[in-house]
């Protein structure tokens, strides 16, 4: 399966939130990498990954954030 690239809103705005969102993204072997843009007022995650947009939301939320899809 080729991996897509997904951009989501997110409520992840600083260092602080990237460091503790990080391991959850990291270990997930789907995901190959992953940036959040926090000069972005949306602070856009972007994640190349072969998961639907749903599992990375589950991913984030599980990390205690919020994701919404972009279209």
């Amino acid at each position: 399966m080729e991996d897509i690239k997904i951009l989501f809103k997110t409520n992840i705005n600083c260092g602080g939130c990237i460091s503790s969102i990080k391991p959850h993204l990291d270990n997930t072997s789907a995901i190959q990498e992953w940036s959040v843009d926090t000069n972005n007022k949306d602070k856009i995650l972007s994640v190349s990954t072969t998961l639907t947009a749903e599992q990375v939301i589950a991913i984030v939320n599980k990390a205690g954030y919020k994701a919404e899809a972009l279209s």
